[in-house]
């Protein structure tokens, strides 16, 4: 339930940025595409960009969808100060390209993640604070089992349950 959510999420998204993209590329008067114009325009099957930017009414960036330097797709998104606070993407092919949640806090640092790991791509979810890590929740890649492990500030693991 929670994966057809979060992929009818993006498939809107990205829906969204495609129709916004097609939009500033046409000619259009006030905002609009004349219907005319709109039905006789060729149809085109793909568009290629290196990067498709969402600008607010001010010119600001506020969303993103492209690669990550590390080789990842990636659709990034900023508050109105420009900082990083959310991106949905896969990690680098080094990485085993498995897809992740990443919510970032003020300082553009992680503040939770949740993402695929291990062989047998088991959800993890990983609680940060000033970039540590302090809880640690999800399946044993290795065995399935649910764990929760802590962290107190000074970096010593605690189990709950379960192992990781």
């Amino acid at each position: 339930m929670r994966n057809s959510y979060l992929v009818g999420l993006f498939s809107g998204f990205v829906g969204g940025l495609f129709g916004a993209y097609v939009l500033g590329q046409s000619g259009h008067v006030n905002g609009w595409v004349p219907l005319a114009i709109a039905a006789a325009a060729p149809q085109q099957d793909v568009i290629s960009a290196g990067r498709i930017r969402l600008l607010d009414a001010s010119g600001r960036a506020r969303a993103e969808l492209a690669m990550s330097p590390d080789g990842g797709p990636g659709i990034f998104f900023y508050d109105t100060k420009g900082r990083n606070r959310l991106v949905l993407g896969l990690y680098s092919p080094a990485e085993s390209e498995y897809p992740f949640v990443v919510l970032n806090d003020t300082q553009r640092q992680a503040a939770g993640i949740f993402r695929l790991y291990g062989g047998r791509e088991t959800p993890v979810v990983v609680l940060k604070n000033k970039g540590q890590d302090r809880s640690v929740y999800g399946l044993n890649p290795n065995s399935t089992e649910p764990f929760l492990v802590n962290y107190s500030s000074d970096g010593k693991k605690t189990s709950a349950f379960g192992n990781f």
